[in-house]
């Protein structure tokens, strides 16, 4: 799961999980250009506003999907393999994202 020489971690995913990541992005990406137009064209503050949340939701779901396959796939293989700390990083990650 990670390099032996450089010691960075990575996680090889499915085509469809790929897809379906991509998917979202694109769509948030979509979002935000709509929500910088609306900046530009001078929209209403709460227009503006409804559009960011609607956004930030998107990313939030984006965050969830990706999370749960990080508990299915690589918690569960690094608790399967014994490794210490799985938990605890799992903790830390947590923690960050609630911030």
């Amino acid at each position: 799961m990670g390099c032996e020489v450089c010691g960075e971690r990575k996680r090889h995913r499915s085509e469809e999980e790929k897809r379906s990541l991509n998917n979202r992005l694109c769509r948030i990406e979509g979002q935000l250009r709509g929500i910088r137009a609306m900046l530009d064209e001078d929209r209403y503050c709460p227009d503006i506003l409804t559009q960011a949340a609607a956004a930030s939701a998107a990313l939030d779901a984006f965050s969830r999907e990706l999370l749960a396959g990080h508990i299915r796939v690589c918690v569960a293989e690094d608790l399967r393999e014994g490794r210490e700390g799985a938990v605890e990083e799992l903790i830390d990650t947590l923690r960050r994202m609630m911030k």
